[in-house]
């Protein structure tokens, strides 16, 4: 087991760390959904959205809530990267006890929290995934057949090569004690769609407790995943993630 202690200062209760990139048409709405649940809840928090070099207006809808919203923090970079490398740099950069990682297009509700959180308490318990792949998952709106399709061969794929732990790997609501998520964070390599794969080997690698929970989810049309060229760069990332820290057996 390696568990690191990491150092940081002005801890606050909850980090949200949301990759975006040309969310300009979703960004805005979202955040106020989020701010509001958060001012109900009267959590100490921060929000941080992370721009992956968009070419729209994505970072001016951010900054023109920023006298709306407490704490909204923007970071933004000119070149598109990826969504694993935007996670790493929220992640890195944050001050939460908790971590928590969802998309821009709040496709998992942020009241969904509330389902992870149980199991974060428990002193067995580091890292809590959202799973849309189990019985008691609410699918609301099914993806497209062709990504679903997708998803599935890239599950077997992952289970083949790399984790057979969990029935969903790839839903973006993810949530993690602060400290476990800096130290995952801070190793990670892959910079795009196949990073959850590896936070999660990386996690098991380290000995970390792990619990897959079923979430209610709503699939949003505009997907960034473009089959060809990610399914291609997903499955090399697999091949990199096997390479460097093994299969967990």
């Amino acid at each position: 087991m390696n568990k690191k202690e990491w150092k940081t200062n002005n801890y606050v209760m909850i980090s949200i760390v949301i990759p975006s990139y040309n969310e300009e048409k979703r960004i805005g709405p979202s955040l106020l959904i989020i701010n509001n649940y958060i001012q109900n809840k009267k959590m100490d928090h921060e929000i941080i959205v992370v721009d992956d070099g968009s070419v729209d207006r994505t970072s001016q809808m951010v900054k023109d809530l920023t006298h709306k919203i407490p704490n909204l923090q923007l970071i933004r970079y000119e070149t598109n990267k990826g969504k694993g490398y935007a996670l790493r740099t929220g992640v890195l950069a944050s001050n939460g006890k908790e971590i928590l990682v969802m998309d821009a297009d709040l496709s998992t509700p942020i009241e969904e929290y509330e389902k992870l959180r149980p199991f974060l308490k428990k002193s067995t318990c580091d890292l809590v995934i959202g799973s849309r792949g189990l019985a008691l998952s609410n699918i609301i709106i099914k993806q497209p057949w062709w990504r679903e399709w997708m998803g599935k061969i890239f599950n077997k794929i992952v289970k083949t090569l790399v984790i057979d732990d969990f029935s969903d790997t790839q839903c973006g609501f993810k949530l993690f004690s602060g400290d476990v998520a800096r130290h995952l964070f801070s190793q990670a390599k892959i910079d795009r769609f196949a990073y959850d794969v590896e936070i999660l080997a990386l996690a098991k690698k380290d000995g970390y407790g792990i619990k897959e929970v079923p979430i209610r989810w709503i699939d949003s049309p505009e997907s960034k995943v473009r089959p060809t060229t990610d399914a291609l760069r997903m499955l090399v990332d697999l091949f990199r993630i096997r390479r460097a820290i093994g299969r967990d057996s």
